[in-house]
């Protein structure tokens, strides 16, 4: 019997009209294949499977994390935005500091009515954002993707993970992320609208642990953010933490948030001012102060102790505005 149809005597019909071998049933009818062909092919045992409901994976291997975001933007329609974890990845955020296996977040038009489905969570926003275009896919910018992904999450170190990324690797200014949430939804705000109050006013997200943790020492800092100078003027450092008498510092910092370099290189430099200025340096990774607050709270006592038995250096300082 003859075989009837566009796409039986042109198959490569088939893949031009897929994006990555992902393509909508309609599509396929349009190339005279009836919807029993579609159907009997995406059976188990059969070469193609059914991503989501009208969408088509013309292969039955594992889809790809891409052929999965093409199957969701297909399901969600024009103006569909990708946003939440997703977002965040393809925006550069680090993937060990996002929560894995968590599906699909879709943004659509408030007027349209399209349900959520297998790994893919469709919301109709009235605030849907000019997204921001990366190989071929409308992301959220990466403000909104943040607080999509956090409003969703339930576990709070997951929200604060993905708060610290954003901010430290993105850029992204705790009052900006406060006022993003505003705008939204107060569903599964709570955590990290409290967790974002406390940073707005603090250089890093680590030091928001360290104040705390700070309070269970005999002699708790007597500055923080404190530009210091030597006698002739000469600035030496803006330590997280400083006790003054004794010439102690405390600094919160490393490549688990200073990835380049050029970062690590400034960082050794304002080591050795400390050092030559005669300032007693304790340096601390933002995971220790989460995974063992005791071991850092004994490593600052036994430096202040040092510090104290130490001449007082000749330093001068200037608070942060």
């Amino acid at each position: 019997m003859t075989k009837r149809g566009k796409w039986a005597q042109h198959p490569e019909l088939l893949h031009e009209r897929s994006r990555n071998g992902v393509v909508r049933a309609s599509d396929l009818e349009s190339l005279e294949m009836s919807s029993r062909t579609i159907y009997t092919r995406c059976l188990p045992g059969g070469p193609w499977q059914r991503l989501l409901p009208g969408i088509i994976l013309l292969h039955n291997n594992e889809p790809t994390s891409k052929q999965l975001v093409i199957a969701g933007l297909l399901h969600g329609g024009a103006d569909a935005v990708l946003t939440g974890i997703e977002a965040c990845r393809r925006h550069g955020l680090r993937t060990s500091a996002l929560p894995s296996d968590t599906g699909l977040h879709l943004l659509i038009p408030h007027d349209r009515k399209i349900r959520s489905t297998g790994f893919v969570t469709m919301e109709r926003t009235i605030h849907l954002p000019s997204p921001v275009v990366r190989n071929g896919v409308p992301l959220a910018p990466l403000i909104r993707a943040t607080t999509d992904a956090a409003r969703r999450l339930g576990d709070a170190e997951q929200v604060e993970a993905i708060l610290i990324e954003a901010v430290q690797k993105g850029g992204c200014l705790p009052k900006v992320l406060l006022r993003e949430l505003d705008h939204g939804s107060l569903r599964g705000t709570a955590v990290p609208r409290r967790l974002l109050a406390n940073w707005v006013d603090l250089r890093s997200m680590a030091e928001s642990r360290a104040r705390i943790l700070s309070r269970r020492m005999p002699i708790p800092p007597s500055h923080w953010n404190a530009a210091i100078y030597d006698r002739q003027g000469n600035y030496i450092g803006r330590p997280d933490a400083l006790w003054k008498d004794v010439g102690l510092v405390w600094e919160i910092d490393s490549f688990e948030f200073h990835f380049r370099k050029s970062d690590y290189a400034r960082t050794v430099e304002r080591n050795t001012r400390y050092a030559a200025a005669g300032l007693v340096v304790v340096q601390t990774l933002p995971s220790r102060l989460r995974d063992d607050p005791d071991g850092v709270l004994a490593s600052l006592t036994a430096a202040h102790d040092v510090a104290v038995a130490r001449p007082g250096p000749d330093i001068h300082l200037a608070t942060a505005a």
